[in-house]
């Protein structure tokens, strides 16, 4: 009887001291807490003429969170520079330029599209062709981070960028 109440505590205790030092644990959950703060709606990157080594993402960033989320940078493995991007009225141009931060506020969107906001590819590892997809990961001030997938689409006439 003193076995079997002995054998009996250690197998309910175990799995408590298992979870109460296994810290991987609480960082694979507060991880995927953290992705679910910000979320990529509707993404998708533009498809390359021939020739050509630069591209732009463009996604809907929802924030569901209390507090405000900010961008700092972005990576993908079809590029060899990702940079954030706006597009700005100089006179009677508009001119791209890069952008160090995107504030996503709290509980709200921003919008990354064409001839605002935007994320640029550059140095493109091959051709973006349409029906494929490229992979994206956000990286956000406070060291969070945020990975997604983008179809790639064509661009229609008269919406030329870049």
């Amino acid at each position: 009887m003193k076995l079997k109440s002995l054998l009996l505590c250690s197998l309910m205790a175990s799995p408590l001291s298992y979870a109460s030092t296994d810290s991987d644990s609480t960082t694979t959950n507060h991880v995927a807490t953290i992705d679910m703060a910000v979320m990529a709606h509707h993404p998708y990157a533009r498809a390359t003429a021939p020739g050509a080594v630069n591209s732009a993402v463009f996604v809907h960033l929802m924030n569901h969170n209390k507090t405000d989320r900010v961008l700092v940078s972005a990576s993908s493995s079809v590029a060899k520079n990702v940079e954030l991007h706006d597009v700005i009225k100089e006179g009677d141009m508009m001119k791209m330029r890069q952008v160090q931060e995107i504030t996503i506020p709290a509980d709200g969107m921003v919008e990354l599209k064409p001839g605002s906001l935007h994320i640029m590819l550059f140095d493109l590892e091959k051709p973006l062709i349409e029906g494929e997809t490229i992979d994206l990961e956000l990286s956000f001030k406070n060291g969070e981070k945020y990975s997604f997938t983008a179809p790639i689409k064509k661009v229609m006439a008269g919406m030329k960028h870049h």
